[in-house]
């Protein structure tokens, strides 16, 4: 098939700059005029034909998409310890279970809460489900003091009492709804207080912000199971099919 005349100049123009720089062309050594009929060609091509455009910006998304999945799945074999056994973080669900899912999450995060119903009927059908807590607060200050009254409230015994309540607390999440929540799940609050104080929560909390940013989980909710890495609220019919395929794994 011939190949119109605008098309063909286009490719040409295109792959002439794309060459360029390989063959060492200064930008001096190309005249005014080349470069203003090199740039008209492109400019007039593109807006007779947007979709190639289109396509090409989807792709480069696309490629970009693989390239951050494929380095992700790198640091989740590398730091499999951090993201499954930290003794740092709190464990749920049966502990020896054969599937762990873990959640990064924040207590102001209205899809965390959205998606905590889901969890729990999950755990309650699975007793073979592991659950790892991942405090990842992003959305503020308060989210901060959320986070580190969560660790804090593991040293009382009651982590999984005040993380349930939290999620399910409507509204505006202050530092005195927080204190207001672990006071209604029977937590000592100036001993909470003390022990949010303590260095090793204060790292816990960075620690999995840090971990979090190597596998590209950048908001929350973010879900790992097994070799999988989910960001986003998940629906139970998706989480049943990727605990299936980790089982099978």
């Amino acid at each position: 098939m011939q190949l119109r005349a605008p098309y063909m100049a286009a490719v040409l123009a295109c792959a002439f700059l794309a060459v360029a720089p390989s063959r060492s062309i200064a930008a001096a050594e190309i005249a005014p005029e080349q470069r203003q009929a090199i740039e008209g060609i492109i400019h007039d091509y593109l807006m007779q034909n947007p979709d190639v455009l289109i396509e090409a910006l989807r792709a480069a998304e696309d490629k970009a998409s693989r390239d951050a999945d494929a380095k992700a799945a790198l640091v989740l074999k590398d730091r499999r310890g951090e993201v499954f056994d930290d003794p740092a973080t709190p464990v749920g669900g049966n502990p020896q279970g054969d599937v762990t899912i873990v959640e990064f999450f924040d207590y102001r995060c209205p899809y965390c809460k959205q998606v905590q119903p889901v969890l729990q009927a999950l755990l309650d059908q699975d007793h073979k489900l592991r659950f790892v807590y991942k405090e990842m607060p992003v959305l503020g200050a308060p989210s901060v003091t959320a986070a580190h009254a969560a660790l804090a409230a593991r040293l009382q015994g009651k982590y999984e009492a005040f993380h349930t309540a939290m999620m399910a607390t409507k509204g505006q999440i202050t530092d005195d709804v927080v204190y207001q929540v672990a006071g209604s799940v029977g937590l000592d609050i100036e001993r909470l207080k003390h022990d949010m104080a303590a260095p090793e929560i204060d790292r816990a909390v960075k620690d999995n912000l840090a971990l979090a940013s190597a596998l590209d989980i950048r908001g929350t909710p973010g879900f790992i199971i097994g070799e999988h890495i989910v960001p986003g609220a998940i629906d139970l019919d998706a989480l049943k099919n990727l605990i299936a395929d980790a089982r099978k794994g």
